[in-house]
């Protein structure tokens, strides 16, 4: 049974999937009609997903800065958090990253694309009682394209110049055609919230399947069933508890003790060891999230690309998917974009370590002296390590790389975005389109590199209007290279998400579409006692 057929299988034994729903999208995955029937007669006798429990997270990627606004969620932490109270218009399938209906039940383009008419689903009620309605998905969307929002989802909401009710349907007009729309708006920001949470924004009532109950940024948040929740295929567990561990021998120690059920970012090194324990199961999903160096194109001395050229070369990948990842990951090409995406720009060469060619752009650029580089273990596990054994590897080409260990509480506000040089990590994004405007568009929020390139950002918007997917695939081969050669970014490993539970934790479903289940972790699993 392949990967996409068990999916199929675990959505009709939590009810997602209906016969005749299950067996089309098995056929057209070459499945034949009567094995396609036996598949879903078994999954739908399988064991229902049991009910009742409290579920506890221990987590890395949480600040005693951390918003409760969607709008402002930077970390893991919150991630996960919002994923329990909140909905988005429009969620992505696991395996295959397809756009899938949430509040959005339907939805219609235009022939080139620009319009798009989405049908909000009626009954839902968010947690203070108050029915949902189209005025407070417009709310939200227009929140998320203020400039004063702080928005993380600022770049992709710029594409949308109106945003208005055609009954109790939601209508957006684009500046330009984008196939991709339903997809941008999955992202985790888009959070619909009562009157757009223009009333108080760090409320954290949704129409999600568990309400907050309590909250301490950088400690835990705690929620409680949401007994009005629109959907019965989700929130197993009566309660959950998210308990911040930014330490990775602390969250190996309460998993192994029993004190939470799952933890999050698992040091591959540290694998083999939580294999032996009987009572603990390694869950590790491939998928878009990479591990950077990023530095900034606009602040000296990392404004020459002689010098990003030389630190790009510097980098020994093979060994830092080996040595950091322990093999779970695939090596990066300093551009943000693997296989896993709809028109993957192939044959691009990949680039190696190369001490010599890292030694004549460095020569070139004129700088002497050391770089310094900023990292922390929050950045991504094994962090620290991966800076160390790049200070290694440049040291042969001749440069000094001065690592600096910043502390985790604050990492993400003060260090990551903010200073020239550091590490950090990305979760991927749903299409190419997404990615590159969160990221590398001039004007997005979270262009951690300072990529400004007028020409890259005109190419952004051409691939996104572009119905001919030739012709799109190679826009984004010029972009990817265009941030591989003359960018701030040096993406050395795409990883695995390696996370670990209690066998206590059923129903998890590897997703794609980013870490601990996309975020929805808590929401889909339940306990078997």
């Amino acid at each position: 049974m392949t990967d996409y057929t068990k999916y199929l299988t675990s959505q009709v034994t939590l009810g997602r999937m209906n016969r005749r729903e299950f067996i089309g999208r098995a056929a057209a995955f070459g499945v034949t009609l009567a094995a396609a029937g036996t598949m879903f007669d078994t999954a739908a006798r399988a064991q229902e997903p049991k009910r009742g429990g409290h579920l506890k997270l221990g987590l890395e990627g949480g600040s005693a800065t951390d918003s409760k606004d969607p709008a402002k969620f930077l970390s893991q932490v919150m991630f996960c958090i919002g994923r329990c109270w909140g909905d988005m218009l429009v969620e992505s399938e696991p395996l295959t990253g397809q756009p899938v209906p949430a509040l959005a039940e339907s939805w219609e383009p235009s022939a080139d694309a620009s319009t798009w008419t989405f049908t909000i689903r009626k009954g839902v009620k968010f947690h203070d009682g108050k029915e949902l309605t189209v005025d407070d998905v417009i709310k939200t969307l227009q929140r998320h394209t203020d400039e004063k929002s702080e928005s993380g989802a600022l770049g992709v909401m710029k594409s949308i110049k109106e945003i208005k009710a055609d009954g109790d349907k939601l209508v957006l007009v684009l500046t330009e055609g984008n196939a991709d729309l339903p997809l941008l708006l999955t992202d985790y920001h888009l959070v619909i919230q009562p009157n757009g949470g223009y009333d108080d924004p760090g409320a954290s009532i949704g129409t999600g399947p568990y309400k907050m109950t309590s909250f301490e940024a950088g400690v835990r948040a705690t929620f409680e069933k949401n007994a009005d929740d629109w959907r019965t295929d989700r929130g197993f567990v009566d309660s959950i508890e998210i308990i911040n561990m930014n330490d990775a021998t602390a969250r190996i120690a309460a998993l192994s003790s029993g004190q939470v059920h799952y933890i999050n970012r698992v040091d591959p090194k540290t694998v083999d060891l939580l294999k032996r324990a009987p009572t603990i199961e390694i869950l590790n999903t491939s998928g878009r999230g990479h591990y950077v160096f990023i530095m900034h194109c606009n602040t000296a001395p990392f404004d020459n690309n002689d010098l990003r050229m030389a630190l790009k070369y510097a980098m020994d990948r093979e060994t830092m998917v080996q040595k950091i990842l322990g093999g779970y990951g695939k090596v990066g090409n300093d551009f943000p974009i693997n296989e896993t995406y709809a028109l993957f720009p192939e044959g691009i060469e990949q680039r190696a370590y190369d001490p010599d060619k890292a030694a004549f752009h460095y020569k070139k650029s004129g700088h002497s002296g050391s770089v310094l580089l900023r990292t922390s273990d929050v950045a991504f596990p094994g962090a620290v390590d991966a800076a160390v054994l790049y200070q290694e590897s440049a040291k042969k080409a001749g440069i000094e790389i001065e690592v600096k260990r910043e502390p985790g509480d604050g990492y993400w506000s003060n260090v990551w975005n903010v200073q020239p040089f550091s590490t950090s990590y990305w979760g991927g994004r749903p299409t190419q389109d997404q990615m590159y405007s969160t990221a590398y568009l001039s004007t997005a929020d979270w262009n951690d590199t300072r990529f400004l390139r007028e020409d890259f950002d005109k190419m952004v918007l051409a691939a996104r209007s572009e119905l001919d997917e030739a012709k799109r695939k190679d826009m984004y081969r010029t972009m990817a290279m265009m941030v591989r050669d003359e960018g701030g970014l040096i993406l050395p490993m795409f990883n695995d998400f390696v996370n670990a539970a209690s066998k206590q934790v059923k129903g998890y479903v590897h997703d794609i579409g980013n870490d601990m289940s996309n975020g929805y972790v808590a929401t889909r699993v339940w306990l078997d006692a």
